[in-house]
């Protein structure tokens, strides 16, 4: 049968079956799995058809336990419903997931595998998700590849409902989820023809329905629970028959071979391993490699993981087989063995074949690579006598010496003539992109087999991204990072200052390709002497371009992805250029002309500049034996964050963090790290960087209020500090004259993400915007004043003003947060405030992804007490809870000190010293600020105390670093505060405890993507939204001022930073729960007149529009006589519906759905107006208690 081609990923392939077979969709955002629910809402909202002739009803819940709550009910009550999801939020399906199968209801939950979190999270893939589910009673099954997720999901969606079994239809998150290929997909007719229509019928017979009554979860004692429990069994019994039936369709569909298990090599095997998931396509490919030299090879694919059939396993294993290795994706700590490896033990011993050797091995944890030769290592491990019983794969341990040694470079497997690519680009920087529309064209205007596979470090935009890029004449199954490329592009030129390893890349004779401003000789500068020495003794072609000066000059901004785009075509040699160049400026007049001639015209331009803008560099001869480099300056700083930089950063950074052993992380098995490593980092991203003019300055401190990233600093200092500063450091005097002090504003060029917030917020154009190399003087004096300038503390500086605040040494700085990211800015701010005393519980998200990235924490200590944030994150779902833990815990802690120094003073034996302390620090014991000084004053007398023999005291001091008042903040975005997280929010609010909590609100799910929460707006257009929000933003503020005990406060940062600092300050200070909303704009809001450079300048047009109002709540003013609410914001000025256009998130929505839109927008602006009128009401209400 001959289908029709498309290339599309794993995550598409199944919504496409997923689609056709379901009428709900129960769904929550999660990575990798969100894009099928994504999917899925775009055919929706459409109106595209399933095989029944109706539409999808997606129905968004508040979390995964939610969304498995609907499944349930949806197929009680008679709909075929599905749902996507992955890791933890298919762990909170579990409870649920016992439910539906124990009432034999019929539904396939489609899962892109990831990881469980453990000692750290991790959004890549393995098992350990789907092997929790193994007693739940769902079936499972498992694909290889994106071809087989869309050949075998209508195996799962029928043979759930003729064996009234539900089922976990799974494939390897990122690796297969994300993986783009060309391959065949099914048309809705024939899987139509597919689906068991009475099986369906009696589905639904059986449905729960008032019209033929029945009632079911009913409660059984004892006597009849366990005989009941059994009889079920005979649907297991059934089912791989069942599944072997729809098997078969498709292979008489198809020509395919599929079953339960595929053998596939020598049929006289006697080395063979059993494995499921992406592996298999990478030991096919060794298989070949080693039966063409007559070797005896085999392996075997588990398709249906549960229900278990031994009877299928022992018929796919070859009667030659002497040796056979297991591979699990997963690590089952004290187990006697993984999974997979069990049922396989299991099944050899009941079959009485106990003369096969059997061994173990885990492989792919977090979505570890697995290339060839971790294969041909298993090979080779089999052929000795007493193979190694348990091992790694991928990985040195150099602990427990449980890995496989692993030759490399591994014999080349990949299907001849496979043209490989690989480039390397910035998170955001637009090469991703550009790399899918490559991979479009090239799939959709040649015969050639493609594969696109993305690599991207912890960053948010910013961070490293590389893509894996395969074209091909054959088949390709290399579901593995490319090492040995024909063409590798370097579209950062900061990784060449790095010195990241990416022409080792290139095979000898391909192309290297680098974006950058240099002449030749500057490129020779940067390179350093093994990339010189390599691309010497390989004759790589070495080509430059320069595409940011080339995309500036034609009008593109920074966008510099189109013009490299054609670069690649021109050099890589995969197509012909012309017809590159024609399809290329088809797809922009396609995607760009709705914005008007001049924008397609301007693609054009582009791609041309593109084709014609590389240049040759001929490599001269010396660099066969180039000038050594020279050697690093020693790191300084504290001894144990060096430490960490040196042994574990270092590699990290390069992305060369495979090369660490396990003996690297043997002092950190539970995943603690010290915080500040980020100082280290120095990316060097910017293209252009912040420049201070002091003559125009007047010392607002705008600019470091809002920078996202800390890298823009006001410091006063000393006539000495200024003679030992670096001799370019630009002084000011200090306005107003206030002691004999100097002023400077520096700028950390290389820590810099070059947004342009400080410029947008300067009200006297003191800063201006330079080529990050022209302020390279600027880092040594940026590192100067950081080590050695501290807070003057008489230059009569409020702390709790937006200025005064700025001084404080920001205790987060240099994260991975996007260029002008407003979650950075509210939570440096709080570090300033309070960071010496902070505990912070963060909940999975955005600001836990920049706020702890393995290694380099962005969140530090002052430099002169050594004191800082202490962070945490638990769950997505539980944040709250975990915050609440925290304080109780400290607390309890510290409540258990404070009576035995009641106890001590109270003591005839105290002197009159140790009393005064005491005194003065239980005096100041509730107060975060001022309880510092008399804390260090106790703990001195208390160690003369203990040095005199005082047994109290030392147990005190035993708790000393629980004496000082501690203030625990709770962190998270809306998706945690208004939905997954809001119970046990609203319950730790309702506690009464000293909490603070605070809420960066994106208006929706930023971290996954962009879905929409119960914080996003009317009209609002993101992902499970595609045809606009209907409903209005919850009010969590007021849900939170109904306890009437809890402070509350709308913030933003950008509209009015005096009362963000005020309310902040407030909410720390007040004894009981806190809540704190921050309007948070995002690059996801697609800001269309300067993007997130203009976040600050968002905020304030939302106020200012009546979008987002300022306000704060706080029950101590009601001991004061005074009206506890206040109402700082304006009604909005009639710039609403401009303000929504201004957003690409509801403009959006206008092209598809103009009348929706006006509906929607007039709606939205309707509700704001009451909104505003409303909080006036509280105004008075309030004032009249």
């Amino acid at each position: 049968m001959s289908r029709a081609k498309q290339s599309m990923d794993g995550n598409t392939a199944a919504a496409h079956v997923a689609y056709a077979y379901t009428e709900v969709a129960g769904i929550y955002p999660i990575t990798p799995s969100s894009p099928m629910a994504d999917t899925v809402d775009q055919w929706s909202a459409a109106g595209q058809k399933n095989i029944f002739g109706s539409t999808v009803k997606v129905v968004e819940m508040e979390s995964e336990a939610g969304a498995a709550g609907t499944v349930h009910g949806s197929l009680a009550a008679g709909a075929l419903t599905t749902t996507f999801t992955a890791s933890q939020g298919l762990l909170l399906m579990i409870p649920n997931m016992y439910k539906i199968a124990g009432e034999n209801l019929p539904c396939v939950f489609d899962v892109s595998a990831r990881t469980v979190s453990s000692h750290a999270l991790n959004i890549f893939g393995d098992h350990s998700d789907v092997y929790a589910c193994r007693q739940t009673g769902f079936a499972m099954l498992c694909e290889t590849n994106p071809q087989e997720v869309m050949d075998l999901s209508p195996v799962a969606h029928c043979a759930a409902l003729e064996g009234q079994v539900p089922f976990i239809n799974f494939f390897d998150g990122f690796r297969t989820s994300h993986e783009i290929q060309k391959i065949e997909k099914w048309d809705y007719e024939d899987l139509k023809e597919m689906c068991p229509m009475d099986a369906v019928a009696k589905f639904r017979a059986h449905a729960l329905n008032p019209e033929h009554p029945a009632a079911r979860g009913s409660h059984e004692n004892g006597d009849i629970f366990f005989q009941h429990r059994e009889a079920c069994n005979k649907f297991y019994d059934e089912l791989p028959a069942v599944v072997e039936k729809y098997m078969d369709k498709v292979n008489a569909k198809l020509g395919t071979d599929y079953k339960l298990f595929n053998y596939y090599g020598a049929p006289d095997a006697d080395r063979v391993i059993i494995a499921m998931g992406s592996i298999n396509d990478v030991a096919e490919e060794v298989i070949d490699y080693l039966t063409a030299k007559g070797e005896k090879v085999g392996l075997i694919k588990v398709r249906l993981y549960r229900p278990w059939s031994s009877e299928a396993l022992l018929n796919a294993i070859p009667k030659t087989a002497k040796k056979i290795a297991v591979l699990d994706r997963t690590k089952e700590p004290g187990s006697l063995g993984e999974p997979l490896y069990l049922d396989v033990a299991t099944t050899l011993r009941e079959a009485g074949m106990n003369d096969v050797v059997l061994v173990g091995g885990r492989y792919g944890l977090g979505s570890k690579d697995t290339p060839p030769s971790s294969v041909f290592a298993v090979y080779t491990e089999l052929e000795k006598d007493a193979p190694k019983h348990r091992f790694t794969l991928g990985i040195v341990d150099d602990v427990t010496n449980l890995s496989l040694p692993e030759v490399k470079p591994a014999p080349i497997t990949s299907a001849p003539g496979t043209k490989e690519c690989k480039f390397w680009g910035l998170g955001g920087d637009g090469t991703v992109g550009a790399n899918k529309n490559s991979t479009k064209i090239i799939g959709d205007h040649t015969d050639k087999y493609i594969q696109a596979y993305f690599q991207y470090d912890s960053k948010k935009t910013g961070g490293v991204t590389i893509s894996h890029l395969r074209f091909g004449d054959n088949p390709i199954r290399s579901p593995y990072y490319i090492n040995q490329a024909d063409f590798v592009a370097c579209h950062n030129p900061a990784y060449v200052i790095q010195g990241m390893k990416m022409v080792q890349d290139v095979k000898p004779g391909g192309v290297f390709m680098i974006n950058c401003q240099w002449s030749d000789e500057e490129l020779a500068h940067h390179l350093n002497a093994d990339a010189k020495k390599y691309i010497a003794d390989n004759n790589i072609q070495l080509y430059t371009i320069n595409a940011i000066d080339k995309a500036i000059e034609i009008g593109m901004g920074k966008r510099t992805n189109t013009i490299l785009q054609s670069a690649f075509f021109k050099l890589a040699d995969v197509m012909p250029i012309d017809k590159a160049v024609e399809y290329m400026k088809a797809a922009a007049k396609k995607s760009y002309s709705k914005k008007g001639d001049a924008v397609v015209e301007m693609n054009y331009k582009a791609i041309d500049a593109g084709v014609d803008a590389v240049h040759k560099v001929e490599v001269p001869e010396s660099w066969k034996n180039p000038e050594a480099d020279a050697p690093k300056a020693e790191r300084t700083g504290r001894p144990e964050v060096v430490k960490l930089v040196n042994e574990l950063l270092d590699p990290i950074a390069k992305m060369d963090g495979d090369s660490l052993p396990v003996s690297a992380f043997a002092d950190k098995a539970d995943g603690q790290y010290v915080t500040g490593a980020s100082a280290y980092e120095k990316r060097g991203t910017a293209v252009t960087v912040p420049q201070w003019d002091p003559e125009k300055c007047i010392q607002c401190n705008n600019c470091a209020f809002v920078c996202s990233h800390a890298t823009i600093r006001p410091f006063l200092l000393t006539d000495d500090e200024v003679k030992a500063a670096p001799d370019n450091m630009k002084v000011a005097d200090m306005k107003p004259k206030a002691g004999a002090y100097k002023y400077t504003m520096s700028v950390s060029p290389l820590d810099c993400m070059g947004c342009g917030e400080c410029i947008t917020v300067c009200p006297t154009a003191a800063i201006s915007m330079q080529p990050q190399e022209s302020q390279a003087a600027e880092q040594p004096v940026f590192d100067y004043l950081v080590a050695n300038v501290s807070k003057k503390t008489d230059a009569g500086m409020v702390d709790t003003t937006p200025k005064g605040s700025q001084f404080n040494q920001p205790l987060l700085e240099f994260s991975g947060s996007c260029a002008g990211c407003a979650e950075t800015s509210y939570a440096r701010l709080i570090t300033q405030l309070f960071g010496e005393q902070m505990y912070i519980s963060n909940a999975t998200g955005c600001s836990s992804i920049w706020g702890n990235p393995a290694a380099t924490s962005p969140y530090t200590v002052n430099i002169n007490s050594k004191k800082g944030p202490a962070w945490s994150n638990s769950l997505f779902e539980d944040n709250a809870e975990h915050g609440l833990g925290m304080e109780v815990g400290q607390r309890y802690l510290r409540d258990q000190a404070i009576e035995l120094v009641k106890e001590i003073a109270a003591s005839d034996k105290a002197t009159a010293e140790f009393k005064a302390a005491a005194d003065k620090f239980l005096e100041t014991k509730d107060d975060t600020k001022a309880n510092v000084e008399p804390t260090t004053a106790l703990i001195a007398e208390l160690e003369k105390a203990a040095a005199a023999g005082c047994e109290k005291s030392k147990e005190v001091l035993a708790k000393k670093d629980y004496l000082g008042k501690k203030s625990v903040w709770i962190f998270g975005g809306d998706g945690w505060a208004y939905d997954i997280g809001f119970g046990g929010l609203d319950h730790v609010l309702a506690s009464g405890e000293n909490v603070n909590v605070m809420v960066f609100d994106t208006e929706m799910y930023s971290n996954t993507g962009g879905q929409a929460s119960k914080a996003s707006n009317i009209g609002e257009v993101c992902q499970f939204a595609a045809a606009g929000k209907e409903t209005s933003k919850k009010s969590l503020s007021e849900i939170a001022m109904s306890y009437g005990y809890v402070y509350v406060a709308q913030i933003a940062l950008g509209a009015n930073p005096a009362q963000a600092v005020k309310a902040i300050t407030e909410a720390e200070a007040y004894p009981g729960p806190s809540l704190i909303i921050g309007y948070a704009p995002c690059e996801l809001h697609g800001i269309a007149k300067g993007g997130m450079n203009h976040c600050q300048d968002e905020m304030k047009k939302a106020v200012k529009a009546g979008y987002w109002n300022l306000f704060s709540f706080n029950p101590a003013l009601k001991a004061e006589g005074k009206n506890p609410f206040t109402l700082t914001s304006k009604a909005g000025d009639g710039s609403y519906q401009e303000f929504l256009n201004n957003e690409a998130r509801y403009t959006r929505l206008i092209k598809p759905f103009p009348e929706r839109a006006e509906k929607l927008f007039a709606k939205s602006e309707e509700t704001a107006k009451a909104r505003y009128t409303h909080l006036e009401k509280l105004v008075k209400l309030y004032g009249e208690d």
